[in-house]
């Protein structure tokens, strides 16, 4: 069974793992692939993707899972989503994630839009996106998470819905931080179940996002 997550914190911010122990308790879970992608502006970014970088080129050779060095926007303004989405493919993220207007946090209104125009390849928990951004996110390609981490999935089932509605495509991520975060395939699907997704649909976003991450090379041809 396929089993993706690409929105995953280790200790190079606010998580509890360090990459090899992350990556380790994922592969026992049987999991594809999952992206580090710890917080960050422009304060920390230059030290946060040349590390994961380097643990992947490492952890990559041995495990099953295999890790994808990424990075989390967060809390930045809105006008500097874009040069920071740049810096940060440079540097070698192959997943860039920004942290989406969430209902349980302060994020600056207008960050969304910001993230779908820099064209990042996740908008995680996105809160009350509006239809237009929703649109402008299936005209871009950006993927809309669906979030199983607490507080940020409240507003799953609105997500979902402009999604399908409009063609936006989706992911399903825990946002984890510690190990008890981290979602087995079965409960994965029953958050996107959760959110309205029919069982057919589930299984759907995760081909396509099976497609795109080798469309990226972020996955080899195995």
């Amino acid at each position: 069974m396929l089993m993706f997550d690409l929105h995953c914190h280790c200790l190079f911010s606010d998580g509890e793992l360090i990459p090899a122990e992350l990556v380790r308790r994922l592969e026992v879970m049987e999991y594809t692939a999952v992206a580090i992608t710890d917080h960050a502006d422009s304060s920390n970014m230059d030290f946060i993707v040349p590390r994961v970088v380097k643990a992947a080129e490492a952890i990559n050779r041995y495990s099953s899972t295999k890790l994808i060095p990424g990075i989390e926007l967060t809390h930045v303004h809105p006008e500097l989503v874009a040069p920071l989405v740049k810096k940060s493919r440079e540097l070698g993220a192959r997943i860039v994630v920004c942290h989406g207007e969430t209902i349980v946090e302060p994020v600056a209104e207008g960050t969304n839009r910001a993230a779908i125009e820099a064209e990042v390849d996740i908008l995680a928990h996105p809160g009350l996106i509006s239809p237009d951004d929703v649109r402008r996110a299936a005209e871009k390609g950006v993927h809309l998470e669906l979030s199983g981490r607490k507080g940020h999935s409240l507003a799953n089932g609105h997500v979902a819905s402009l999604a399908q509605r409009y063609g936006a495509p989706l992911v399903i991520n825990s946002d984890g931080h510690a190990p008890g975060d981290f979602m087995s395939a079965e409960f994965a699907r029953m958050v996107g179940r959760g959110a309205g997704i029919s069982a057919v649909d589930v299984e759907r976003i995760y081909e396509n996002v099976h497609r795109w991450l080798k469309s990226i090379s972020a996955l080899s041809d195995e």
